[in-house]
Parts: C-alpha cells; structure tokens; sequence
C-alpha cells in the first residue's frame, strides 16, 4: 500500500471515529426544551437545577427572566439557554436604546460563552393583554436588543424573538386557513418582517389542553393527547391531522404565509398538559398530563415533522420542569411540572399508554433529583430514542466496515 493511499485511509479512518463519537453524543441527548419558571418559594437551588438536567440529558433551558444564579449555575454544562426581557421593561427600551445595551451587558454578555445564551425573547403574550402601549413598544424593543446584542459583537451567537398566545390567531382550523387577528396585523406584520431579516423563529405557546376544557364534548381526548384516532383532514390540502398541536402550527405558517412570509420558522415556547386543577377544569389529570407530555416527547424523539413540513423537526419546549405553588390563578396553574419541588416525578411519563403511574413518586435509591431512580421516563416512552439510537450505529456499523475494508485494501 503506498504512502499517500494509506494517509488517505488513515485520514477516513479519523474521520469515522470522529462520527462515531458524535453520533453517541447527540443520541445521548433529549430533543425536547423545558421551561424552567420559579413563582414559587420552595425550588432547590439553580446547581441542584443543573445537575438533574444533565441527568436527563436535557440541553435546552428557556427562562422568564436572567436570573444571575441560574447562567452562573449551569456554565460549561453546554446546555442552550432563552433567557427574556420581562413585559414591564418594553417600554423603556423601546424609547432608550441605552438602556437595551446596559441590559444585555449586564444579563448577556457576562455569561457568554461559559453560558450558551442562544436567545433573547423581548416580552412574553404581549398581545393577549389590552396594552396598546405596551404593544407599540414591542418591536421597538425587539430591535433595541437586537441592536445591543451586535454592538457587543454577539449578534451572530444570540437571536431575539417574542414569545405569543395561539391566540393570536383568528382562525386556526382548517389549518391552511390559519389567519391572525385583524386587530393585531399592523403589530404582526413588522415583526414577521424583523424575524425574516433576523433568521429569528416565530415563539408560539400552545396548550391543546384548553381547547378541550373549554368543549369536553366536542374535542376528542384522544386527538389531543396525541393517542391513536380518526384524525381530521384539512379540506384544502388533503393533509390529515392525527393531533391538535400540530394542526396549530401549520396554522401559524398558513398565518404567516398570508402576510407574504415563508422564510420564518416555527417554535413551541411552551406547550404542556396539568395534573391537577379545579372542579370545572375537565382533563386535568396525572393520567392525561402523562399521556400528552409521553407522546408528545417520544414524537420529538423521532424528529417529527408537521403534515405541512414532514420534514422540519417541531421545536419544543415543554411546560415546565417543576411546579410552581405561587402562580396565581385556577388549581392547574401550579400543576403544569414533571418534577416536584423535592425533585421527585410528579408522574412517569409512558408514552402511549395514556395512563401515568401516580402522583406520588418518591425520591428513589439514587436520592433527590436523580430522575433515573425516580423513573420519570419509563421504558417504552424511551422506545423512539432507542430506535434512532440503533439506526445511528447500524449506519456508524457500516461506515467502520468500510473503512476496515479500505485499509485492508
């Protein structure tokens, strides 16, 4: 074998092995974001936060605020983080760009890189309020940031974006008839515009849980848990839905589309299901809680497409890592978590089953926060990432044999 063929082997040969090590990598990591909000007053502390998320292999945090504990807490653990400009700071910076750079100084450029910051949301819902002003300053504020972040040299590494309502929407079904509100076009438009310039996605919260409290009759349970069903067909497109939430996306795309945007991606800020609520709040279950947040994990898993883009993964981020006892509202408002404050499972999350197994899972023989003895994720809700798991080494199987045969050449 000569010299050069033989370097050239060796070099596949890296290369391969270099594959290898990636691909064990990124199947050892959850596809799915989580929320992590703290309106409550009994949360461990941000270090104990990191440890269970690495845990999990979760590697994507979106935060309400910049909490300095929490970018401290989670830096060179790899894991991506939103971080967010509350609603009560848009005004100010939308009428002083100053004020923009001092907060993305003080909250962003700080942590970055031991913190991978990847994206700053400006205001949460802003258009579910009747604040005029508060949403005139909206994309001002947007931009204020935007502007702050490349002044600071981090406009490549850092996007910004707003978190909306599926409210938003007029009309959402069919879902190629989606359509935003007429009353919000004059605020939508400019900011599908700035997402479009930008590279920045469109962040829509979505919760199929209230289309079915608010009509236990008419929307079947089974249509939104994401379990087996008729499905509906959108008479438009002939696409068929077999759920609620991704019958909702492609309901913004449509929206966006007829604001003259194709080039703007979707992203689920949040999208979550209860264990608990009121009387009157019809659904909110630890059997249906675990049902929707298992399936819905185990289609992220597989990198699922929508009907209308089968093959651009959903982007989720789930609500929300731990139960919040001082969130004001109905009973289901502190129920949203996978974990109680102490760290133990609010339920095991088996995908398919439909069934969780209770609400009284203990700590376990690995202690507090160790997700793996609490057994949160059952066997079969780790069904899909196995299988993609087994295909990635088959392939990685493959490619060595090749390269074996290569050298032996």
């Amino acid at each position: 074998m000569g010299l050069r063929h033989r370097a050239s082997s060796l070099l596949l040969l890296s290369l391969a092995l270099g594959l290898a090590v990636a691909l064990v990598s990124v199947s050892a990591q959850q596809k799915f974001g989580i929320n992590y909000g703290q309106i409550a007053n009994d949360l461990p502390d941000p270090t104990r936060v990191a440890g269970l998320l690495q845990s999990m292999n979760v590697n994507k945090v979106k935060l309400y605020d910049a909490d300095p504990r929490v970018l401290t807490a989670f830096a060179n653990t790899g894991v991506e983080f939103i971080i967010a400009v509350g609603n009560e700071n848009l005004q100010t910076m939308a009428a002083s760009p100053a004020a923009a750079r001092q907060w993305v100084a003080t909250h962003v450029q700080p942590y970055i890189p031991a913190t991978r910051i990847t994206c700053v949301t400006v205001g949460n819902e802003v258009f579910s309020s009747n604040d005029t002003v508060m949403m005139s300053s909206l994309l001002p504020a947007m931009k204020a940031v935007y502007a702050a972040l490349g002044g600071l040299g981090l406009g490549s590494q850092v996007t910004v974006s707003s978190a909306h309502s599926v409210n938003v929407l007029a009309t959402s079904f069919p879902p190629s008839s989606g359509a935003f509100r007429e009353d919000l076009a004059e605020y939508i438009q400019p900011i599908l515009d700035f997402h479009g310039q930008t590279g920045s996605p469109f962040l829509i919260n979505a919760y199929p849980f209230f289309a079915y409290k608010a009509n236990p009759g008419s929307v079947s349970l089974p249509y939104v848990l994401f379990e087996p069903n008729p499905g509906v067909r959108d008479p438009n497109t002939n696409l068929s839905y077999d759920n609620m939430l991704y019958a909702q996306i492609d309901a913004v795309y449509a929206a966006m589309k007829a604001m003259g945007h194709t080039d703007v991606g979707v992203r689920i800020s949040e999208t979550g299901w209860p264990s608990k609520g009121d009387e009157d709040e019809t659904g909110a279950t630890v059997q249906n809680a675990a049902a929707y947040n298992g399936n819905l994990m185990q289609r992220i898993a597989m990198s699922q497409g929508t009907p209308l883009k089968p093959n651009v993964p959903i982007d989720v981020y789930v609500f929300a890592l731990f139960n919040e006892d001082m969130k004001p509202g109905p009973t289901s408002e502190r129920n949203y978590g996978l974990f109680y404050p102490n760290g133990s499972p609010v339920y095991a999350i088996t995908a398919g089953s439909g069934s969780g197994s209770g609400s009284d899972g203990g700590s376990g023989p690995g202690g507090p926060l160790n997700p793996y003895y609490t057994s949160m994720f059952s066997s079969s809700s780790k069904l899909a990432v196995s299988t993609t798991f087994l295909t990635q080494r088959v392939m990685l199987l493959l490619l060595l044999q090749a390269i074996v045969i290569l050298l032996q050449s």
